[in-house]
């Protein structure tokens, strides 16, 4: 794809040499002179010296060595939407592999394509245009929307984790509620959604989720958030949409966060907290972020004080 070609997909204006061969996209440390990359933030500081064929900019870019440029309002945007157009991507196949195990009055929508060795478990319900990779287990009544994909080893619908003390031993608490998933979610490696107690457990629209997250029984999940890698969620947990939710985070039972509020990674929140809109929570147990950094300095400065002098007086005898 040449630089002109690649303007006019992004409809945006470009500088420089216009028949500029693109032939694949590079982070900008490492591209060359036949890659497209992108420069925001720190990295504009390397864009000057990057041997790119060509860099996707900030409109306000400097460009006074004359690079081959596109200026677009959110560069890392704009490679998300091109890698595909340089790097095509062969979708699977609709349809369902031979090797997986569809249980009975299971509905699979249009254009959905079911992995190898995936089990699909009764009263299951899949809407159009999603993506099942293999060996991903579905268990029973379920409902997943349009346009979602489940990657490798994720379980969908087992029991929640809830037991009741009886006579000195637990006693399994039956599960007996469902999974909904909307539309345009994805659920990461080896992540587990746990199935309601009695009711449902959700998870809206647009909500990602990386590899190895566990949602336990009842939890609410809103539209358009975002949970990085190895973190839990307790039961009955509720998540407004677009919040973000960093990585190993461990988030106790019937805790709230709220509407856009960000969880820094490896926070823990303890059982019932309220996270409020928009705040920012960092450390165990987490705390708003400017108190988090201010008692970091304070250990600092502490740490770096002198011990007391010992007394130089000869120890007596007893």
């Amino acid at each position: 794809m040449r630089v002109h070609e690649l303007a006019a997909f992004l409809g945006a204006v470009y500088e420089g040499d216009s028949d500029a061969d693109i032939l694949q996209v590079a982070p900008i440390e490492e591209a060359g002179p036949s890659d497209l990359s992108f420069a925001t933030g720190k990295a504009l500081k390397l864009a000057a010296d990057s041997p790119a064929a060509c860099l996707l900019v900030p409109l306000d870019f400097a460009n006074p060595s004359g690079k081959n440029v596109i200026r677009v309002a959110d560069p890392r945007a704009a490679v998300a939407r091109v890698v595909l157009k340089i790097h095509p991507q062969n979708a699977p196949a609709p349809g369902v592999h031979p090797t997986a195990v569809i249980g009975e009055r299971v509905t699979i929508g249009e254009g959905t394509s079911i992995g190898a060795g995936s089990v699909i478990g009764d009263d299951v319900t899949i809407g159009a245009r999603c993506v099942i990779h293999p060996r991903v287990t579905v268990y029973r009544e379920v409902t997943i929307g349009d346009d979602s994909i489940l990657h490798s080893g994720c379980v969908i619908g087992a029991d929640g984790f809830g037991f009741v003390m009886t006579n000195g031993a637990y006693e399994k608490f039956p599960q007996v509620g469902r999974v909904e998933i909307g539309n345009q979610v994805e659920i990461g490696a080896n992540s587990c959604v746990d199935r309601a107690a009695l009711g449902v457990t959700s998870i809206g629209d647009g909500t990602k989720l990386d590899n190895m997250v566990h949602i336990g029984h009842n939890c609410k999940i809103g539209k358009h958030v975002v949970i990085v890698a190895q973190t839990g969620l307790s039961g009955g947990v509720i998540v407004g949409d677009y919040a973000v939710i960093g990585g190993q985070v461990g988030i106790g039972d019937k805790a709230r966060i709220e509407s856009k509020a960000v969880i820094g990674s490896g926070a823990g929140i303890l059982t019932s907290k309220i996270v409020r809109a928009g705040q920012v929570m960092w450390g165990t147990p987490a705390r708003p972020l400017k108190e988090y950094l201010a008692q970091l300095a304070m250990l600092s400065k502490l740490a770096k004080k002198k011990p007391a002098a010992r007394s130089q007086e000869p120890e007596l005898l007893s």
